[in-house]
């Protein structure tokens, strides 16, 4: 199978976004910068944490919507924490359930490892409390959760 790359378009912001994100992921670097015709950069190249990406600077034609998300796998909160927070840096605004939006316009969902186990308890009505104190939170809190699947919440 060929290698599929996401290209992700920018208004002149690729290479602020690309350093944004390699900032916050591990094992994560700008690999190539390859300039326009006006001799800024037209597309940039990355990595997240191994995965290839590609930032273009392609105008105001188009911007992005919740039509498309990354979501992060977080182990714990202090992984929530350190992605919501740097994610919203600089003008980023949040929504629910783990869902928001970065300075760019991008959608991302910041998901602790804690809620695909509590949605898929044995127990339904564990599962269902802690359902519905997703619904209530913009950044996720996994005590919060814990305690509502407890139902102490």
């Amino acid at each position: 199978m060929p290698a599929t790359t996401p290209c992700l378009w920018f208004d002149g912001q690729a290479e602020e976004a690309a350093a944004t994100y390699t900032a916050l992921f591990p094992n994560s670097a700008t690999t190539a910068v390859t300039p326009g015709p006006d001799g800024k950069a037209l597309m940039v190249a990355f990595t997240l944490d191994g995965r290839e990406f590609l930032a273009l600077n392609g105008g105001p034609q188009f911007s992005f919507t919740e039509a498309v998300s990354f979501s992060i796998a977080c182990a714990d909160q202090a992984e929530v924490d350190h992605y919501w927070d740097g994610l919203l840096a600089g003008g980023g605004e949040e929504s629910r359930c783990g869902w928001l939006k970065d300075r760019f316009g991008l959608s991302w969902q910041v998901v602790p490892q804690r809620l695909g186990e509590l949605m898929a308890d044995p127990d339904p009505a564990r599962a269902g409390r802690a359902g519905a104190a997703l619904m209530g939170m913009s950044r996720i809190v996994v005590a919060e959760l814990d305690a509502a699947a407890d139902g102490d919440g």
